[in-house]
């Protein structure tokens, strides 16, 4: 039988931010800049490059900036930037509001990564969908969802997006992946170990931020939160969907992703590595940008 193509993504962003409060009491962490785009708008051009139409984003209720970014612009901004002549970026605006199909669900329930899936599994219905979250970055080439989408279409099976890790801090910081090779760079997983240290990780695969998953994943969350519900237990995708999925014999995947760099733009100090870093690939101010740095460290 022929697989459903990987159509659809949910983009987990409710959380409060608190590592950037004050400025995420208003704004989004979502929306933090790099640059000049938003972190989340580079999520939206990565999983479009990889050919997803449907994109539903999961919000809190101080997220009204993130809809409003993917909305059509106003009336009186397209007019500011036709009269001051501004018709490239007119034009690149605009596209904004085209690029996908945007649903906005907001979150209700315990807290936890499994809980976004269960306010969208109405929206996802029977079809493989890529999860990820929206302050987690991974340029890479092909594309990370590409990446994740191809192997998924060869292996038919839950994916998990890894990076090689090597120094101790790395192992504690990181879920590493356990499994039999498939071949270089590709694991069938038969667990994930939280944070085990080097002298007990079982390989080199560390999970990052972001899935593609099939939809029998509702149907253990669904079980599960049944099972949350009304104690201070926190509702984690690993435990209550992915770990059981292995348990039953479902396939899953681990990939080390090719020609990639992971950044984490929930931490401040590595945010501004991220604006820093992303700011040198742009051909309109990598010069000045570095030309200001190195009068720093004179």
């Amino acid at each position: 039988m022929t697989k459903q193509p990987v159509r659809k993504a949910v983009i987990a962003a409710a959380g409060f931010g608190t590592r950037f409060l004050p400025q995420t009491k208003a704004m989004p962490k979502e929306m933090l800049p790099l640059v000049d785009k938003p972190i989340i708008q580079y999520i939206v051009e990565e999983l479009v490059v990889a050919g997803i139409e449907d994109i539903v984003i999961v919000t809190g209720y101080h997220k009204r900036s993130i809809e409003d970014h993917f909305d059509h612009m106003s009336a009186d901004l397209r007019v500011n930037l036709r009269q001051g002549n501004k018709l490239e970026l007119l034009e690149e605006t605009k596209k904004i509001s085209e690029m996908a199909n945007f649903a906005y669900v907001r979150q209700k329930g315990p807290y936890g990564s499994a809980t976004p899936l269960i306010n969208v599994a109405h929206l996802i219905g029977d079809e493989p969908f890529i999860y990820t979250y929206a302050d987690d970055l991974v340029p890479s080439s092909p594309n990370r969802f590409k990446q994740m989408i191809d192997l998924y279409e060869e292996l038919d099976g839950v994916i998990l997006p890894c990076i090689e890790v090597s120094s101790e801090e790395e192992f504690k910081r990181y879920g590493i992946v356990e499994g039999s090779p498939v071949r270089d760079g590709v694991l069938k997983m038969s667990r994930l170990i939280e944070k085990p240290g080097k002298a007990n990780a079982p390989s080199s695969l560390a999970s990052i931020g972001g899935y593609l998953l099939t939809p029998d994943v509702f149907e253990y969350i669904e079980k599960a939160s049944a099972e949350v519900a009304g104690t201070d237990n926190e509702f984690y995708l690993t435990t209550y969907g992915l770990d059981p999925m292995i348990q039953d014999g479902k396939n899953m995947y681990a990939c080390a992703l090719q020609n990639s760099k992971y950044y984490d733009t929930g931490n401040k100090l590595e945010y501004i590595k991220t604006v820093i870093d992303f700011a040198l690939e742009r051909d309109d101010i990598k010069q000045e940008v570095l030309d200001y740095l190195l009068t720093k460290i004179k």
